[in-house]
């Protein structure tokens, strides 16, 4: 019995020293680790003061520990950031170099024709390419043609996209299967008369009713949202350069699917993969890029013809299988709909998976980002680079009427430089 007395005592101590041991550890990762991260859950509590019942934030720092939470869980008008989730599915269905194709087939009846897929970036230097390139693929008499014939078919028509209105902005941009030149016009004034802003770029009659409309003397306007004039625009792009190649047309510009026994004698293949397309995307902001990566990831998955509803379900579910997110509602992909929503708590999620992506967005010392703003909203979302410590993720969503993004974000920003 007098030998049992001290092993209980002893058992009893040591049980003391372990409790004791056991807070201090648990007080030091509570307390310490933040503020051995270089940043302090305390230095974001004057964010709160800058944020209105409608807006929501949240700050992770590069191991994922939430320092700052706002409203995290209310869904909100995610704007133009809605882009990073559009590319995150775009890179997990297509992948990162994924490149667009577009056909060039020869009809018996001597007609050339051109089936597109979606391409964004048909532009006016590309579209010279792929001239000078067909005269390589045929000999003189191949060369002499009859129609020009345009094949739309491969994403639906019309395709009305929540939020884009009929304005001339090139924000308010349509999209298609066959566009060129984002399906906008840069022109000017020169001695009274319309032309070109752009020296590699012709300025297409059909195209000045447009211009006169706008009533500027210069600049960029969009055209027509009818889905056949996009698309015939982009027939007498093609024309044009097509000619100056040694081509000649004796029939019409029309519009018609290819048929399986029309010979293909080339298939033009982007020289941009999908991560650059996403790069410029993100760098411009650009609507019309965002939802043409959209039907098309659409179409991967749902097949041809790609539409809007089908590029939602292909989004919406990389969001609910890949990342978790059960209830992200996206109706289209570049963020212009109001209809689209998402919480601080799902974005974040968001820039957790595009992290190895991060160095395709904005940056300046540091600092990458991407903004959204649409009336009475402004969005932002990125990462910034705190030295030895890595990549900490910042979500801002702003809806409420009134409030300015300058003075959270100069306070958020103050508080990573202060952690170096």
């Amino acid at each position: 019995m007098s030998r049992a007395l001290p092993c209980r005592r002893r058992y009893r101590g040591d049980r003391y020293r372990f409790s004791k041991s056991a807070a201090l550890l648990i007080f030091c990762w509570m307390f310490w680790a933040p503020l051995a991260s270089g940043l302090s859950d305390r230095a974001f509590s004057g964010l709160t003061d800058l944020l209105g019942p409608r807006d929501a934030a949240m700050v992770a720092a590069a191991d994922g520990r939430i320092l700052f939470a706002h409203n995290p869980e209310i869904e909100l008008v995610p704007a133009s950031t809605i882009k990073i989730l559009t590319a995150l599915a775009a890179f997990h269905y297509l992948g990162p170099d994924f490149r667009f194709t577009t056909g060039f087939y020869l009809a018996n009846d001597g007609s050339l024709k051109i089936k597109g897929q979606g391409d964004p970036l048909l532009i006016s230097e590309i579209v010279r390419e792929i001239a000078a390139t067909l005269a390589g693929e045929l000999n003189g008499s191949e060369r002499r043609l009859n129609h020009i014939i345009l094949d739309n078919t491969f994403f639906d028509t019309p395709i009305s996209i929540p939020g884009v209105s009929d304005s001339s902005e090139p924000f308010d941009a349509p999209v298609g299967a066959l566009c060129v030149n984002f399906n906008t016009v840069n022109f000017k004034q020169h001695q009274g008369t319309y032309i070109s802003a752009e020296p590699q770029t012709p300025l297409i009659p059909m195209v000045l009713p447009g211009i006169e409309a706008s009533g500027l003397q210069k600049g960029r306007i969009t055209l027509s949202h009818q889905q056949d004039e996009i698309t015939y625009y982009a027939g007498y792009l093609f024309k044009y350069f097509l000619e100056a190649s040694g081509f000649s047309f004796t029939g019409q510009i029309k519009i018609d699917p290819v048929l399986s026994q029309d010979r293909l004698v080339l298939e033009y293949r982007s020289r941009f993969t999908l991560d650059q397309i996403v790069a410029r995307m993100l760098e411009y902001s650009n609507n019309f890029i965002a939802n043409q990566i959209f039907l098309r990831t659409g179409a991967r998955q749902h097949g041809a013809p790609g539409r809007l509803e089908n590029g939602a379900q292909a989004v919406q579910a990389y969001a609910r299988d890949e990342l978790g997110l059960d209830h992200v509602a996206v109706v289209e992909g570049s963020g212009i709909s109001r209809l689209n929503r998402v919480s601080a708590r799902q974005m974040l999620a968001v820039l957790e998976a595009f992290e190895p992506h991060h160095a395709l967005m904005k940056s300046k010392d540091g600092h990458f980002f991407k903004t959204g703003h649409l009336r009475g909203i402004r969005i932002q979302a990125g990462y910034y680079r705190v030295p030895e410590k890595g990549l900490y993720r910042y979500v801002i969503l702003l809806n409420t009427p009134g409030k300015s993004m300058h003075p959270v974000l100069k306070r958020l920003l103050q508080v990573f430089q202060d952690g170096r």
